[in-house]
Order: structure tokens, then C-alpha cells, then sequence
């Protein structure tokens, strides 16, 4: 890969000025890697735990202690952690189902879900599918204003109305596919201390998906009663191979245990299939593996906004994060291409690969997807995907080293400066 002088100029300006901001972000990598090794130790982690189990996986003891420090880690009460969870949304899918009840309202006060939610929900598909709707499960939403903030009053108006009807709050913390900001943990209890005394019996859930070990606390430490992810982002720290946790209260990841197997089975059985090691490397690495994300989104601000390429991103690359994710709104088909391409190209894995646009399940839009990983679909690794739909956004996360991930960055910013002709 060859980058031209002014690109790696640019390169070395942003680490230059982003100095401080790096070591800011080391400082919440060490509180965090803390965190996990204090769990470690107060659960007695040791190479026992490793063993596989197999069949019903009765008295697997390494499954037992991954849930406690999982919610030890996570501010929770309580939490299960699963390889054979495949993805985010059927985490979110088992949360979700295991709150809600026919009649009951979901309330999303945080805009519209991520896109792969709405078949689940019933807000698109095919009636008879099995989706919340076809049980009974209403949905209601208040958008954020254009600040990121909470409509306050636009949640009062719902909760005065049919409070008694709204079993969960839900609040996606990342800014999925929308050009909006991402929630910091601080704005999220202040809307839960906000909407409990108005519903005080719902259950307040986050999709907790990409914000994990951004900061010091998550928001199980400020109220929520749920919070769930994947392993394939942020907690698997780039080790785990698939998988996702719910952590939370305890009466609230109990209810969901009887969807992840079944009811009067809960957390009892489940065989671990020798996957539980990968999960604990996963955990101890995350808040360093994060870290090293937040430094190449910040790189990424910086080369592709207005300081470097010009394109209008979000967040700035001097702004505070709370997800790992980037948004660079290229307003073109080619753009956002271009910089999927790059992205390939810069990959340890199929960096031979052309992404193109295609009709990927769960999504509304053709999706173009760059991913060369070592693990498929980890957002954890450097990545870039967006919807073919106005304003052709690239959402750009992830990075094991920041080596690896400036490297990607600056192969990206190469084909558009290319494609573009920039």
C-alpha cells in the first residue's frame, strides 16, 4: 500500500493534536482492565474454568463464574454470557421477548432502533412471523431532537397516557444507523431518573451494542434494568468468536434465561462446547481492545472531516465518545464505496476483496459491508458499512491494534482521494 505525502501529513498532524485525547483514553483502559481483573480475582478465575462441558452442561463451573464476573464487570446484579448467542439482535431479540407480554408497549425513546430490530418488533415483514406485534406487543417511539437530546415532554405525553400499558423503556445507546449522536452513560441516567417515577413497573433496557468500556461505568451502574451486546463488538475484546450477554437485574436477566433456554431451565443447563476460555481472553482484553477502536475513530475524524478530506462527520475528532463508531456522511453512492473499499483493502483478511452494495438479510437498503476480519462480522475489528440511502453515511468501528486500524484508515482515505479525485 503506497499513501500519498499529503495523506500521511495528515496522518501525523492528527497524532500531533490528538495526544492528549489518546491518553485520556488509556486512563479509561486502565480504570476498566482494573475493573476486570479485580472480577477475576473476587471469582477465583483459574485454568479449571477452562474445561469444556458437553450435553446439558449440568454443574459447568466455567459457565457459572463468566456470569459472575460479567456482572461484577458490568455494574449488574446479574448476567449470562453465551457463544451460542449468534449476534446482537437475537441478544436483544431474547431480552426483549423475555420482558414483554401480550398488551404490553414497547416504548423506544431514543428514535428508531437499529434496522435489524424492526422485522423483530413487527415495524416491517410479514405479519405471522413470530415478531413481537404478531404476540400482541405495541410499540410506541419519541425521537431525540437534533441535539441528541431527550424529548422530554414527548415521553411524558406516552407515559401519562398509557404508562400502565409500557412494560419496557428501550434506549439504544449508539447511533446505529442514523446521523445522530451517541448517548453517554451520564445522559442515560438522567432520562431513567427522569421516566422511573412516571412508569415506575417497566423494565428501562439498553442496547448496550459498541459503548461498552468507552467509559468508566456502563449503564447498568445508573439505573438500567437491562443492558445487552455482542461479543463480536466491544466486550469479546477481538478473542471471542461469536456470542452475546444480557446483565442487569436479577429479575430481569432471570426472565430472559427462560427465552435463551427455557422456562424452569434458565441459567441451569448449557453446554459450554469448549468455548469459554475465548470469552474470558475476550473480556480481559476488551477495555484495551477498546481503546484502541476509540484511537482509530478519532484518527479517522480527523483525516476524513474537516481538518483533512472535508467530508461532515460525527463525532469530530476532537469530540468526546461513547461508541466506538465513526460516521463519515460522504453524501454519494461513490463516496461512501470508496471508502468501504479502502477499508478492505487496508484488512489483514480478504484484503483482495471488492465489497459491493447487496440485500442483506434484516435491512430495508442494499448494505455495503468492508470487513476483512479474522473473526466474520466482528465490528470489533476495523470495519465500515453503511445503507445505500441518502446521505450515503459510512459507519466506520473498530480496530484490534491502532497500528492496524491507521493503517486501515489511511488505505481508505487513499481510495478516495483516488475515486474521488480529491
Amino acid at each position: 500500500m503506497e499513501f500519498s505525502d499529503r495523506i500521511m501529513k495528515l496522518a501525523s498532524d492528527a497524532e500531533r493534536e490528538l495526544a492528549p485525547i489518546f491518553a485520556d483514553i488509556d486512563k479509561v483502559s486502565f480504570v476498566n482492565t482494573k475493573k476486570v481483573m479485580d472480577a477475576f480475582k473476587e471469582h477465583r478465575v483459574s485454568d479449571a474454568v477452562f474445561a469444556p462441558t458437553s450435553g446439558y452442561g449440568y454443574d459447568d463451573r466455567g459457565r457459572e463464574v463468566l456470569d459472575a464476573v460479567w456482572a461484577d464487570v458490568m455494574d449488574a446484579e446479574a448476567a449470562f454470557v453465551r457463544h451460542s448467542i449468534v449476534n446482537g439482535t437475537q441478544a436483544l431479540t431474547i431480552g426483549l421477548f423475555g420482558l414483554l407480554r401480550p398488551g404490553d408497549i414497547m416504548f423506544s425513546i431514543a428514535g428508531k432502533p437499529y434496522d435489524t430490530l424492526d422485522e423483530v418488533i413487527g415495524n416491517s415483514g410479514e405479519a405471522g412471523n413470530g415478531s413481537l406485534r404478531d404476540f400482541g406487543v405495541d410499540y410506541r417511539q419519541a425521537d431525540l431532537f437534533s441535539d441528541g437530546s431527550f424529548d422530554k415532554e414527548a415521553i411524558k405525553r406516552v407515559l401519562d397516557a398509557e404508562g400502565d400499558r409500557v412494560k419496557v423503556i428501550f434506549i439504544q445507546r449508539s447511533k446505529g444507523y442514523l446521523n445522530r449522536k451517541t448517548l453517554s452513560v451520564d445522559a442515560i441516567g438522567e432520562i431513567i431518573a427522569f421516566v422511573r417515577p412516571l412508569c415506575p413497573n417497566a423494565y428501562v433496557v439498553v442496547d448496550n451494542c459498541y459503548g461498552e468500556f468507552t467509559e468508566e461505568r456502563e449503564p447498568t451502574a445508573v439505573g438500567a434494568d437491562m443492558i445487552i451486546g455482542s461479543l463480536i463488538k466491544n466486550p469479546g475484546g477481538g478473542m471471542a468468536e461469536s456470542g452475546g450477554y444480557i446483565a442487569g437485574t436479577a429479575r430481569a436477566v432471570e426472565l430472559a434465561s427462560y427465552r435463551l433456554t427455557s422456562v424452569g431451565c434458565g441459567l441451569e443447563v448449557g453446554a459450554t462446547l469448549g468455548q469459554t476460555k475465548s470469552m474470558y481472553k475476550g473480556l480481559f482484553y476488551a477495555p484495551h481492545t477498546t481503546a484502541q477502536a476509540l484511537k482509530t475513530a478519532h484518527l479517522a475524524a480527523y483525516i476524513f472531516g474537516s481538518r483533512g478530506l472535508g467530508f461532515d462527520v460525527e463525532p469530530e475528532w476532537n469530540e468526546k465518545r461513547y461508541d466506538i463508531i465513526q460516521s463519515v456522511i460522504t453524501h454519494s453512492p461513490e463516496g461512501l464505496c470508496a471508502i468501504c473499499r479502502g477499508i478492505q483493502a487496508g484488512s489483514p483478511i480478504d484484503s483482495f476483496v471488492t465489497p459491493e452494495p447487496w440485500e442483506m438479510p434484516g435491512y430495508s437498503d442494499k448494505v455495503i459491508m468492508a470487513a476483512g476480519a479474522f473473526t466474520q462480522g466482528s465490528s470489533i475489528e476495523l470495519s465500515a458499512d453503511g445503507p445505500l440511502r441518502e446521505p450515503y453515511t459510512a459507519y466506520l468501528q473498530g480496530g484490534l491494534t491502532y497500528e492496524s486500524g491507521r493503517i486501515g484508515i489511511l488505505s481508505a482515505a487513499a481510495e478516495v482521494e483516488k475515486s474521488l479525485e480529491l
